[in-house]
């Protein structure tokens, strides 16, 4: 029988008590395994980071400026998997392993079982899917605009304030469905030899359980992804290891009992 403040859900237990101080702690905890791993954190970090600086010069250089902000508001449905090797530095330091570079690159290649890549595949159908929908939004509302698509006039027009108002609502759903899909499957896929199809039924069961907390830290991630890429992305050299750590520290908490 669960524990009371846990609901049992094949084959973990959720905790279901979570509150607001859970993200202040896990959000500490992150910043413990960064300064005392900067390396791997800023490892990943760089490649988030020369990934947005390719695509914002990319942009410019072929004339699609307009694509910019759509870019940046889906770029960071591709952080959580960036983030793994994260997790496993967190998770060996927790278990009190030797952390090494090849224990960590090598929990980024998965358990050999091809669920992370499958994970990884998935994650990426849906930065596809939101550009393929943006795209549609933008088309909707250049034609009104009047104004030529290689412009950034666009967004001065009544017509691109409303198409921004419109991508943004559309966007934070998107957002937030596969948000709740990887924020714990992600890191359970690392710390457990589960398949990626229960890893998300827990993290689906993990937000509806604790609902409040867990939309409160999206909300926390997308406002600090936000803000660290304004610098030119420069932020998200700190931040996004910061944010890698304490979503394991979160995991453990709404996954409290320790892996087989």
């Amino acid at each position: 029988m669960a524990a009371q403040g846990q609901s049992q859900i094949i084959p973990v237990a959720i905790a279901r008590d979570l509150v607001l101080g859970d993200l202040r702690r896990a959000l500490g905890a992150g910043w413990r395994d960064f300064a005392k791993c900067p390396g791997y954190g800023l490892f990943f970090g760089s490649i988030f980071v020369a990934s947005g600086i390719f695509l914002y010069l990319a942009l410019f250089r072929w004339n699609e400026a307009e694509w910019l902000i759509p870019a940046a508001a889906g770029f960071p449905l591709l952080a959580p998997f960036v983030a793994v090797g994260l997790y496993e530095v967190s998770r060996r330091r927790e278990a009190g392993l030797p952390v090494t570079w090849g224990a960590v690159l090598g929990a980024v290649r998965g358990r050999g079982d091809d669920q992370l890549l499958m994970m990884g595949g998935f994650v990426f159908v849906g930065f596809t899917f939101w550009m393929i929908l943006a795209h549609g939004i933008f088309a909707i509302f250049m034609a009104e605009s009047g104004v030529g698509s290689e412009s950034l006039a666009l967004f001065t027009t009544w017509s691109g304030i409303l198409m921004l108002l419109v991508g943004t609502v559309i966007g934070a759903l998107v957002a937030l469905v596969f948000y709740a899909v990887t924020v714990i499957s992600l890191p359970m896929l690392v710390d457990r030899d589960v398949d990626f199809l229960t890893a998300i039924i827990v993290s689906l069961a993990s937000i509806r359980a604790n609902g409040f907390v867990l939309v409160a830290w999206a909300a926390v991630i997308a406002i600090l992804l936000f803000v660290a890429m304004l610098p030119f992305f420069l932020g998200l050299l700190v931040v996004l290891p910061v944010l890698g750590h304490a979503t394991w520290h979160l995991y453990r908490r709404v996954i409290a009992e320790p892996a087989a």
